[in-house]
């Protein structure tokens, strides 16, 4: 019994053993594979390092790159920066300028009040001598009739403010006839538009905005550029979005003034052409001046001698001649237009 008890301890004895040396070589190969894991992670450590390194001198060059974008787009800021400078200054001569011309035409007018006044109040007194001289005249011929003396005295002082009425009143009228004249935003007739520049550069402000309307196919009918004037250039179109696109982004055109320019304010400046006016009989045309304004008429005889017409007004219940001037008229509609319909 002893020798099998010795027996199996031997063999439990070398089963451990054995069992120790298979886990010290588990052991060892987890280490071998940790060690070979560890190797392939520095190689690849090594190579990115290497690639990084021949990236660097790239990247260097990209970043010199942007650094000298920056410095040229601030060296453009800065140049716009001293262009908008200019321009101010520029604007603010402009303005002093203007205000100069302004403050010289407002002495003007008040100077030509002062003397209308005067004019008037010389005037007066005349009137009243007059008025004196004829009652004395009066008074020697007649000592009887003292009352009409008495009462003609107040009627004649009462007719001088009556006439003041009258003129007042016809001032008034013709100030409200010239306002209801006078084109605004919502009227349906082409209006004319003051553009700023900069000094000595109209014409090639003109030019821009020739190219701009005609790519665009706004409504700008005709550019001005009188004589003498500086800064300041016209533009006749059907709106003012016509105009202020025609002049988006055009160099050296400095915005449309708010006021619309009335065409007596210009007149002075433009030189009347004569031009052949294409107008015939039977013509139905449309009055555009005159008392009889916007009124459809159809023409009975032309005069080309003293360049006048006859007309007829259409919606008039009686057919009544009336002549006026070619200029007064616009030709809407032809005989033979509608017999081609």
């Amino acid at each position: 019994m002893a020798e099998e008890q010795e027996k199996k301890e031997a063999k439990e004895e070398k089963k451990k053993e054995i069992v120790e040396e298979a886990k010290k070589e588990d052991k060892a190969e987890e280490k071998q594979a940790e060690t070979k894991e560890e190797e392939k992670v520095e190689e690849e450590i090594a190579e990115e390092t290497e690639e990084l390194e021949k990236e660097i001198p790239e990247l260097k060059d990209v970043v010199d790159e942007e650094k000298v974008e920056e410095k040229i787009e601030e060296a453009k800021e800065e140049k716009k920066k001293e262009a908008v400078e200019e321009a101010k200054k520029e604007d603010k001569a402009e303005e002093k300028q203007e205000q100069e011309d302004e403050i010289l035409e407002m002495m003007k007018e008040d100077e030509e009040e002062k003397k209308a006044k005067e004019e008037a109040k010389e005037e007066e007194p005349e009137e009243e001598k007059d008025i004196g001289e004829e009652l004395s005249l009066i008074k020697v011929k007649t000592r009887k009739p003292k009352q009409k003396k008495k009462e003609g005295k107040p009627a004649e002082k009462k007719e001088e403010p009556k006439k003041k009425e009258a003129k007042e009143e016809k001032k008034e009228e013709a100030k409200e006839e010239e306002k209801k004249e006078e084109l605004t935003e919502d009227s349906p007739e082409s209006k004319i538009y003051a553009l700023r520049t900069t000094a000595n550069r109209e014409d090639q402000v003109m030019d821009f905005v020739t190219s701009n309307a005609a790519r665009k196919k706004l409504e700008v009918y005709s550019i001005i550029r009188p004589h003498g004037m500086r800064g300041y250039i016209f533009l006749e179109a059907g709106s003012r979005s016509d105009a202020e696109q025609a002049a988006f982004g055009v160099p050296y055109a400095r915005g449309l003034l708010p006021n619309i320019i009335q065409y007596k304010e210009i007149e002075h400046m433009l030189e009347q052409v004569k031009k052949e006016m294409n107008i015939q009989k039977n013509d139905i045309a449309e009055i555009i001046s005159g008392p009889f304004k916007r009124e459809k008429c159809k023409i009975t005889r032309i005069d080309r001698t003293k360049e006048e017409v006859v007309v007829e007004l259409l919606e008039a219940a009686v057919p009544i001649p009336i002549t006026v001037k070619m200029d007064a008229v616009r030709v809407i509609r032809r005989e033979t237009d509608e017999e081609e319909k």
